[in-house]
């Protein structure tokens, strides 16, 4: 009777765990689909439970990171740990149909192929591109890796990270010469990064392949590090140095407005 008494009590206390489990993703999700900071009154309302309830649980959440609330206006919205938990949750897929729509913009208004890459176990990877017309054209695949030392988009995705990833991926990689123009010093590759952070924006001068260029600036979702970045590559002849400045804010434009979609969907 003893052992049996004890597994009803088990039995309850995880069935009343499954309940507060649901009850608070349910509370999270709510919020998250909220336009603007949620109250607790209409926040109870629309999970249906008591104000105290509501109230006991978005507290919890708060202790937990996952909800923060306003001090003045009472009012709560995702703690960073939601958030992190949305970064993670933003696939290369997701990202590759969110900017096929501006890649295609950003073409047809230069001329140029235009390309989104991510940094995926230290490797640009190209997840989604649009390729210019023309006889003379950049031609690029869907999954394609370049090395990070020596691209526009490279450059980017590793001039905000934070000062331990940097230092882990600067630790892996290896300044291989790809043209006479490829930096190879480590120092070298660091003053760079430095002069990309405060311009906004990253050159590949021919540095990774003779004969072809490229712009770059990064794109941001719900943190300060880069999730992707956005490339404007073309040949020598058409992106000499002056055009190549001249398509910088045109990239860092629609690099923010990629970011601003990221941010409302992460």
């Amino acid at each position: 009777m003893i052992e049996q008494s004890k597994t009803k009590s088990r039995g309850g206390s995880t069935r009343s765990t499954h309940t507060s489990l649901a009850r608070g993703l349910q509370i999270l999700e709510v919020i998250a689909d909220s336009s603007e900071p949620a109250s607790l009154s209409d926040t109870a309302r629309k999970v249906n439970l008591p104000r105290s309830t509501t109230h006991h649980i978005m507290q919890t959440l708060m202790r937990l990171g996952y909800l923060r609330q306003d001090e003045e206006s009472r009012t709560y919205e995702l703690g960073e740990k939601a958030a992190r938990l949305s970064r993670r949750g933003l696939s290369t897929s997701r990202i590759a149909e969110l900017s096929l729509p501006l890649l295609k913009e950003i073409c047809t208004a230069t001329g140029e192929s235009a390309t989104i890459a991510a940094l995926l176990e230290d490797q640009v990877t190209l997840i989604a591109i649009h390729d210019a017309d023309g006889p003379v054209r950049i031609v690029q695949d869907v999954g394609a890796q370049r090395p990070v030392h020596c691209t526009a988009m490279g450059k980017v995705l590793a001039a905000w990270l934070s000062s331990e990833k940097l230092s882990a991926l600067l630790s892996t990689l290896r300044f291989e010469p790809f043209t006479s123009k490829t930096i190879l010093q480590r120092d070298r590759f660091e003053a760079e990064l430095r002069r990309v952070r405060k311009a906004g924006v990253a050159y590949d001068r021919e540095e990774f392949m003779p004969g072809v260029r490229c712009v770059a600036a990064p794109v941001f979702g719900q943190g300060d590090e880069p999730i992707a970045a956005l490339g404007l590559t073309g040949p020598r002849h058409r992106l000499q140095q002056r055009r190549m400045r001249e398509y910088a804010p045109l990239v860092q434009r629609y690099a923010n407005v990629l970011s601003e979609r990221l941010s409302s969907v992460g």
